[in-house]
């Protein structure tokens, strides 16, 4: 499988009591497939799997399956403490009939990078399913290194990996020496590095709420080769992202996002709070000024 294009980690929107708000989830679903993302990936950190329990990410991903109808691939995350539970939720994504899974390191155990790549083989075994590798070392503790990797490359099924540690010399790292892994860009304000790159997607949350900006920036570098344009559109997102990356408010942010676009996605799972309204005039001021300065650029090359 190739993991090419937008990828978006879809939000849960719920009530206020935190109950699943199933109309706002399959109006943020249509959302993002209009506005041309190329997969969506259910039970990452931005859809709060951490705060979810099993049935309930269940309910998720089935309903998530249903809404896409086919339209594009949908990539469940196995995110979870315990290898045992993260099997669970991967034969749950095959039950649902997703396209691929999503393997991340345990979170708090800080497993060494054999001990990583036993667990993601564990699942691997257990569901033989296309795998999108997920490193991200400020929530997890450690990266998966270069022993991780190596032990991988036994599975063909290890196809994809979203770079999340924000180090560019991991970058360079996994271009040069694993280009079999399809790379993906999960650090947003990295995204035109990850392009020259070579990478090929883009795991943004921010699409969320923006698709068309992100698919804009995969378009004119990865589509197009025009990197002048990709800096223009990337020096325009520059304000966003630093607005979504500062004070730990990331998933507030996102959410609060999707809510100025009509689609009501609640506040935050609990231990998380919603943005104060000083934080989402910010937003909202940010936003307005991102999509009047995308809008310019893509009329400027019509």
């Amino acid at each position: 499988m190739q993991f090419e294009g937008i990828w978006t980690p879809v939000i849960t929107p719920v009530h206020d009591d935190s109950t699943i708000n199933e109309e706002a989830l399959e109006a943020t679903i249509n959302h993002l497939i209009d506005g041309g993302v190329h997969g969506i990936i259910a039970a990452g950190t931005t859809g709060e799997y951490y705060a979810q329990d099993y049935d309930t990410r269940a309910h998720l991903a089935k309903r998530t399956k249903e809404i896409i109808k086919g339209r594009v691939p949908l990539c469940v995350g196995t995110g979870a403490l315990r290898t045992e539970d993260s099997i669970a939720y991967a034969r749950m994504a095959k039950d649902v009939d997703a396209d691929a899974i999503l393997v991340a390191t345990p979170p708090y155990s800080v497993p060494t990078g054999r001990e990583i790549a036993l667990h993601a083989l564990a699942i691997d075994r257990a569901v033989d399913m296309p795998v999108m590798l997920y490193n991200y070392p400020g929530r997890m503790g450690v990266n998966m290194d270069e022993e991780t990797l190596d032990r991988l490359g036994r599975s063909p099924n290890f196809c994809g990996i979203k770079e999340s540690s924000g180090d560019i010399n991991r970058l360079h790292m996994i271009a040069r020496e694993y280009p079999h892994l399809g790379l993906l860009c999960g650090m947003d304000d990295q995204a035109l590095e990850f392009f020259a790159w070579g990478a090929r997607g883009w795991v943004c949350a921010g699409s969320n709420f923006a698709p068309q900006a992100h698919v804009a920036l995969y378009k004119a570098c990865v589509i197009e080769g025009d990197y002048a344009k990709g800096r223009r559109i990337m020096s325009a997102m520059m304000p966003l992202m630093s607005v979504l990356e500062q004070g730990g408010k990331f998933i507030q942010c996102i959410k609060h996002g999707v809510t100025m676009r009509g689609i009501p996605a609640g506040p935050p799972l609990k231990p998380l709070y919603p943005l104060n309204k000083d934080d989402k005039r910010a937003l909202e001021e940010v936003i307005r000024t991102l999509d009047t300065a995308i809008a310019a650029i893509e009329g400027d090359a019509k």
